[in-house]
């Protein structure tokens, strides 16, 4: 029986072993940082005012469930969007982060989303940005602390320092762009187009593997 199990297990690793000898750096990805991160993980660098990055949602959110043990996804919303300032972009990445931290979240993230691209609502206000997390169901003050919590500015001003990494190094010219083991950035316009999600999904497994 343990046998047939490893034979089994072999034969599902096949078609992504097979796919991965295949990738090329400097082609289909590029190395674009020094050192590997502490732990395994995917980035998704992007914009909640972006249309790509809204049609991209839904494989997004299965790459994530995809990705092997130990490994985490992160979100990476970026500022350099022409419809609205730095500083309003800046607000709108740490409402991401608060809804992150509640039970709400993929409802929330779809909110924000649906308000910017199909409603055409700016967002532009700390009070609008509460109102549509209200609108779900979250406590309006339980939103005002936690915009002004610590953590949350934190990891907003680390995301920040992250997109200006890569885009002074030229790794990030555009979204949604996913790097990995902040070191592989994924060269989606290489990839097979009569296969794209699947070569997408199968490049970021193989990226993960890499050890140098």
């Amino acid at each position: 029986m343990k046998k047939l199990f490893s034979i089994f297990v072999l034969a599902l690793m096949l078609p992504l072993a097979a796919c991965a000898k295949d990738y090329q750096e400097g082609k289909h990805y590029t190395v674009v940082g020094e050192t590997l991160t502490a732990k395994p993980e995917v980035r998704e660098f992007f914009s909640f005012y972006c249309p790509h990055c809204l049609s991209f949602e839904p494989f997004m959110k299965d790459l994530a469930k995809s990705l092997p043990e130990g490994a985490t996804f992160e979100k990476n919303h970026v500022d350099f969007m022409r419809a609205a300032s730095p500083q309003v972009q800046f607000e709108i990445t740490k409402s991401m982060i608060v809804a992150q931290q509640l039970p709400q979240e993929e409802t929330l993230i779809a909110a924000i989303f649906d308000a910017i691209q199909k409603q055409r609502k700016p967002l532009a206000s700390q009070a609008e940005l509460r109102e549509l997390f209200t609108k779900q169901g979250v406590d309006g003050e339980q939103f005002d602390k936690l915009m002004k919590s610590f953590g949350v500015n934190s990891k907003a001003k680390h995301m920040k320092k992250l997109q200006d990494q890569y885009t002074k190094n030229g790794a990030l010219t555009g979204v949604p762009t996913i790097i990995v083991n902040g070191k592989y950035r994924v060269n989606a316009n290489e990839l097979d187009r009569g296969d794209f999600l699947n070569d997408y999904k199968n490049i970021v497994l193989y990226l993960l593997t890499l050890k140098s």
